[in-house]
Protein backbone atom coordinates (compact mmCIF):
# COMPACT_ATOMS: atom_id res chain seq x y z
CA UNK A 1 0.00 0.00 0.00
CA UNK A 2 1.23 3.50 -0.81
CA UNK A 3 1.33 5.70 2.25
CA UNK A 4 1.18 9.48 2.36
CA UNK A 5 3.63 11.37 4.53
CA UNK A 6 3.46 15.00 5.57
CA UNK A 7 6.98 15.17 7.05
CA UNK A 8 9.84 14.88 4.60
CA UNK A 9 12.28 12.22 5.95
CA UNK A 10 15.47 14.01 4.87
CA UNK A 11 17.57 11.85 7.23
CA UNK A 12 16.06 8.58 5.99
CA UNK A 13 18.20 6.68 3.51
CA UNK A 14 16.42 5.18 0.51
CA UNK A 15 15.61 5.53 -3.16
CA UNK A 16 14.13 8.87 -4.24
CA UNK A 17 11.77 9.04 -7.21
CA UNK A 18 11.68 12.78 -7.84
CA UNK A 19 8.97 13.70 -10.36
CA UNK A 20 8.51 16.99 -12.18
CA UNK A 21 5.91 17.36 -14.95
CA UNK A 22 5.82 13.65 -15.71
CA UNK A 23 9.58 13.12 -15.78
CA UNK A 24 12.05 11.53 -13.35
CA UNK A 25 15.23 13.01 -11.93
CA UNK A 26 18.13 10.61 -12.55
CA UNK A 27 21.82 10.87 -11.69
CA UNK A 28 24.45 11.56 -14.35
CA UNK A 29 24.80 7.75 -14.59
CA UNK A 30 21.09 7.36 -15.32
CA UNK A 31 20.25 5.94 -11.88
CA UNK A 32 17.52 6.65 -9.36
CA UNK A 33 19.11 8.72 -6.54
CA UNK A 34 19.89 6.67 -3.44
CA UNK A 35 20.87 7.73 0.06
CA UNK A 36 19.77 10.47 2.44
CA UNK A 37 17.91 13.26 0.68
CA UNK A 38 19.93 15.89 2.53
CA UNK A 39 23.16 14.39 1.11
CA UNK A 40 21.98 14.07 -2.49
CA UNK A 41 22.56 16.65 -5.21
CA UNK A 42 18.86 17.15 -5.88
CA UNK A 43 17.64 20.68 -6.35
CA UNK A 44 13.95 20.36 -5.55
CA UNK A 45 11.27 22.12 -3.56
CA UNK A 46 9.05 19.24 -2.46
CA UNK A 47 5.34 19.84 -2.15
CA UNK A 48 4.34 16.27 -1.35
CA UNK A 49 5.98 12.98 -0.54
CA UNK A 50 4.67 9.41 -0.61
CA UNK A 51 6.16 6.14 0.51
CA UNK A 52 6.10 3.84 -2.54
CA UNK A 53 7.46 0.53 -1.33
CA UNK A 54 10.83 -1.18 -1.13
CA UNK A 55 13.61 -1.95 -3.59
CA UNK A 56 16.63 -4.06 -2.58
CA UNK A 57 15.49 -3.82 1.07
CA UNK A 58 15.56 -0.02 0.95
CA UNK A 59 12.50 2.26 1.27
CA UNK A 60 11.40 4.11 -1.84
CA UNK A 61 9.85 7.56 -1.79
CA UNK A 62 8.04 9.74 -4.28
CA UNK A 63 9.01 13.39 -4.06
CA UNK A 64 6.79 15.70 -6.10
CA UNK A 65 8.74 18.71 -7.34
CA UNK A 66 7.02 21.69 -8.98
CA UNK A 67 10.15 23.81 -9.47
CA UNK A 68 11.04 25.25 -12.85
CA UNK A 69 13.49 22.84 -14.48
CA UNK A 70 16.82 24.55 -15.15
CA UNK A 71 18.92 21.54 -16.24
CA UNK A 72 16.80 19.51 -18.65
CA UNK A 73 19.47 16.80 -19.02
CA UNK A 74 18.75 15.51 -15.47
CA UNK A 75 15.08 14.70 -16.19
CA UNK A 76 14.10 11.58 -18.06
CA UNK A 77 11.19 9.47 -19.20
CA UNK A 78 10.50 6.34 -17.15
CA UNK A 79 11.24 4.41 -20.36
CA UNK A 80 14.95 4.87 -19.58
CA UNK A 81 14.52 2.45 -16.64
CA UNK A 82 12.87 -0.30 -18.70
CA UNK A 83 16.14 -2.02 -19.53
CA UNK A 84 17.60 -1.67 -16.01
CA UNK A 85 15.20 -3.60 -13.79
CA UNK A 86 11.51 -4.52 -14.03
CA UNK A 87 10.80 -3.81 -10.36
CA UNK A 88 12.54 -0.43 -10.60
CA UNK A 89 10.45 0.46 -13.64
CA UNK A 90 7.26 -0.53 -11.81
CA UNK A 91 8.19 1.74 -8.89
CA UNK A 92 8.87 4.55 -11.33
CA UNK A 93 5.51 3.89 -12.98
CA UNK A 94 3.81 4.08 -9.59
CA UNK A 95 5.63 7.30 -8.75
CA UNK A 96 4.55 8.97 -12.00
CA UNK A 97 0.94 7.84 -11.67
CA UNK A 98 0.66 8.94 -8.03
CA UNK A 99 2.29 12.27 -8.85
CA UNK A 100 -0.29 12.90 -11.58
CA UNK A 101 -3.08 11.92 -9.19
CA UNK A 102 -1.89 14.40 -6.56
CA UNK A 103 -1.52 17.14 -9.17
CA UNK A 104 -4.97 16.68 -10.69
CA UNK A 105 -6.99 16.17 -7.49
CA UNK A 106 -6.27 19.29 -5.48
CA UNK A 107 -9.89 20.37 -5.73
CA UNK A 108 -13.16 18.45 -5.63
CA UNK A 109 -14.72 17.81 -9.04
CA UNK A 110 -18.17 17.73 -7.43
CA UNK A 111 -18.28 20.92 -5.31
CA UNK A 112 -14.96 22.68 -5.97
CA UNK A 113 -13.66 22.58 -2.39
CA UNK A 114 -10.07 21.68 -1.51
CA UNK A 115 -9.26 17.97 -1.42
CA UNK A 116 -7.19 16.30 1.30
CA UNK A 117 -5.31 13.01 1.28
CA UNK A 118 -6.65 10.48 3.74
CA UNK A 119 -4.04 8.76 5.90
CA UNK A 120 -5.20 5.12 5.69
CA UNK A 121 -5.24 4.67 1.89
CA UNK A 122 -4.21 6.50 -1.25
CA UNK A 123 -7.30 8.59 -1.88
CA UNK A 124 -8.29 12.24 -2.03
CA UNK A 125 -11.28 13.22 0.09
CA UNK A 126 -13.46 16.33 0.08
CA UNK A 127 -14.40 17.09 3.68
CA UNK A 128 -17.29 19.28 2.52
CA UNK A 129 -19.33 16.91 0.36
CA UNK A 130 -17.63 13.58 1.07
CA UNK A 131 -16.54 12.95 -2.55
CA UNK A 132 -13.58 10.55 -2.68
CA UNK A 133 -11.23 9.90 -5.59
CA UNK A 134 -8.65 7.22 -6.28
CA UNK A 135 -5.78 7.19 -8.81
CA UNK A 136 -7.05 6.60 -12.31
CA UNK A 137 -5.95 3.50 -14.19
CA UNK A 138 -6.88 3.18 -17.88
CA UNK A 139 -6.88 -0.46 -19.13
CA UNK A 140 -5.52 -0.97 -22.62
CA UNK A 141 -5.44 -4.11 -24.75
CA UNK A 142 -2.56 -5.30 -26.94
CA UNK A 143 -3.22 -7.98 -29.56
CA UNK A 144 -0.63 -10.01 -31.43
CA UNK A 145 -2.43 -11.49 -34.47
CA UNK A 146 -0.96 -14.31 -36.52
CA UNK A 147 -1.70 -16.50 -39.49
CA UNK A 148 0.64 -19.32 -40.61
CA UNK A 149 4.18 -17.91 -40.64
CA UNK A 150 3.10 -14.26 -40.40
CA UNK A 151 2.17 -11.57 -37.88
CA UNK A 152 0.03 -8.48 -38.42
CA UNK A 153 1.90 -5.32 -37.39
CA UNK A 154 0.87 -1.69 -37.68
CA UNK A 155 2.45 1.74 -37.40
CA UNK A 156 0.58 4.37 -35.47
CA UNK A 157 0.41 7.83 -36.97
CA UNK A 158 2.29 8.96 -33.84
CA UNK A 159 5.33 6.72 -34.49
CA UNK A 160 8.29 7.20 -36.78
CA UNK A 161 8.37 5.54 -40.22
CA UNK A 162 9.70 1.99 -40.12
CA UNK A 163 8.64 1.29 -36.52
CA UNK A 164 5.83 -1.28 -36.18
CA UNK A 165 4.04 -2.93 -33.28
CA UNK A 166 1.01 -5.05 -32.51
CA UNK A 167 -2.41 -3.43 -32.33
CA UNK A 168 -3.54 -1.62 -29.20
CA UNK A 169 -6.50 0.32 -27.87
CA UNK A 170 -8.28 1.45 -24.73
CA UNK A 171 -11.11 -0.45 -23.09
CA UNK A 172 -14.44 1.39 -23.20
CA UNK A 173 -17.11 1.59 -20.50
CA UNK A 174 -19.01 -1.67 -19.78
CA UNK A 175 -16.66 -3.62 -22.07
CA UNK A 176 -14.63 -6.73 -21.27
CA UNK A 177 -10.95 -6.96 -22.21
CA UNK A 178 -11.81 -9.59 -24.83
CA UNK A 179 -14.56 -7.46 -26.36
CA UNK A 180 -12.20 -4.49 -26.50
CA UNK A 181 -9.56 -6.57 -28.28
CA UNK A 182 -11.97 -7.77 -30.98
CA UNK A 183 -13.44 -4.28 -31.45
CA UNK A 184 -10.10 -2.45 -31.60
CA UNK A 185 -8.67 -4.84 -34.19
CA UNK A 186 -11.77 -4.50 -36.36
CA UNK A 187 -11.75 -0.69 -36.07
CA UNK A 188 -8.03 -0.21 -36.65
CA UNK A 189 -7.32 -2.66 -39.47
CA UNK A 190 -10.69 -4.15 -40.49
CA UNK A 191 -9.99 -7.84 -39.81
CA UNK A 192 -11.72 -10.44 -37.65
CA UNK A 193 -9.92 -12.55 -35.06
CA UNK A 194 -10.58 -15.61 -32.87
CA UNK A 195 -8.93 -17.75 -30.17
CA UNK A 196 -7.93 -14.90 -27.90
CA UNK A 197 -5.34 -16.03 -25.35
CA UNK A 198 -4.19 -13.90 -22.42
CA UNK A 199 -0.41 -13.35 -22.15
CA UNK A 200 0.16 -10.89 -19.30
CA UNK A 201 0.04 -7.27 -18.20
CA UNK A 202 2.37 -4.33 -17.63
CA UNK A 203 1.89 -0.94 -15.95
CA UNK A 204 2.52 1.82 -18.46
CA UNK A 205 2.75 5.29 -16.87
CA UNK A 206 2.20 7.39 -19.99
CA UNK A 207 0.30 8.69 -18.19
CA UNK A 208 -1.74 6.03 -16.33
CA UNK A 209 -2.34 2.93 -18.44
CA UNK A 210 -2.37 -0.77 -17.59
CA UNK A 211 -1.44 -2.78 -20.66
CA UNK A 212 -3.08 -6.22 -21.01
CA UNK A 213 -1.70 -8.49 -23.70
CA UNK A 214 -3.34 -11.14 -25.88
CA UNK A 215 -2.52 -13.32 -28.85
CA UNK A 216 -5.17 -14.18 -31.45
CA UNK A 217 -5.65 -16.01 -34.74
CA UNK A 218 -6.64 -14.26 -37.96
CA UNK A 219 -10.05 -15.28 -39.34
CA UNK A 220 -10.95 -13.10 -42.30
CA UNK A 221 -10.82 -9.64 -43.84
CA UNK A 222 -8.48 -7.42 -45.82
CA UNK A 223 -6.39 -4.77 -44.07
CA UNK A 224 -8.10 -1.38 -44.09
CA UNK A 225 -6.32 1.16 -41.89
CA UNK A 226 -8.35 3.43 -39.63
CA UNK A 227 -7.89 7.04 -40.83
CA UNK A 228 -5.89 9.37 -38.54
CA UNK A 229 -4.99 6.45 -36.26
CA UNK A 230 -3.08 3.82 -38.27
CA UNK A 231 -0.57 5.12 -40.81
CA UNK A 232 0.16 1.69 -42.30
CA UNK A 233 -0.30 -1.99 -41.49
CA UNK A 234 0.81 -5.22 -43.14
CA UNK A 235 1.52 -8.91 -42.69
CA UNK A 236 5.19 -9.64 -41.94
CA UNK A 237 7.06 -12.93 -41.98
CA UNK A 238 7.82 -13.89 -38.38
CA UNK A 239 11.49 -14.43 -39.26
CA UNK A 240 11.85 -11.11 -41.11
CA UNK A 241 10.40 -8.30 -38.99
CA UNK A 242 10.85 -4.52 -39.18
CA UNK A 243 11.87 -2.46 -36.14
CA UNK A 244 9.60 -3.47 -33.24
CA UNK A 245 9.34 -2.56 -29.52
CA UNK A 246 12.11 -3.85 -27.23
CA UNK A 247 11.71 -7.11 -25.34
CA UNK A 248 11.27 -5.24 -22.04
CA UNK A 249 7.86 -4.00 -23.18
CA UNK A 250 4.77 -6.21 -23.17
CA UNK A 251 4.25 -5.70 -26.91
CA UNK A 252 7.86 -6.69 -27.58
CA UNK A 253 7.47 -9.77 -25.38
CA UNK A 254 4.34 -10.86 -27.26
CA UNK A 255 6.04 -10.48 -30.64
CA UNK A 256 9.03 -12.57 -29.56
CA UNK A 257 6.76 -15.18 -27.99
CA UNK A 258 4.92 -15.56 -31.30
CA UNK A 259 8.24 -15.89 -33.16
CA UNK A 260 9.13 -18.87 -30.98
CA UNK A 261 5.89 -20.82 -31.50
Amino acid sequence: MIKHSITLPTNQSGYWFVVNKGRLFLTDKGLVPQGKLADLAIVAEPEQICWLGQYQQQPCYLLVDHDQITDDSCWHSARSLLSQDEQLFQLAARALQVSLFLQTHRFCGQCGSAMHLVNWELAALCNKCGHRCYPRIAPCVLVGITRPGQILLARSSRHKPGFFSILAGFVESAETLEQAAVREVKEEVGVDIKNLSYVGSQPWPFPHSLMTGFTADYVRGSIVCQPNEIAEAAWFDLNDLPEVPPAETLSGRIIRQLQQK
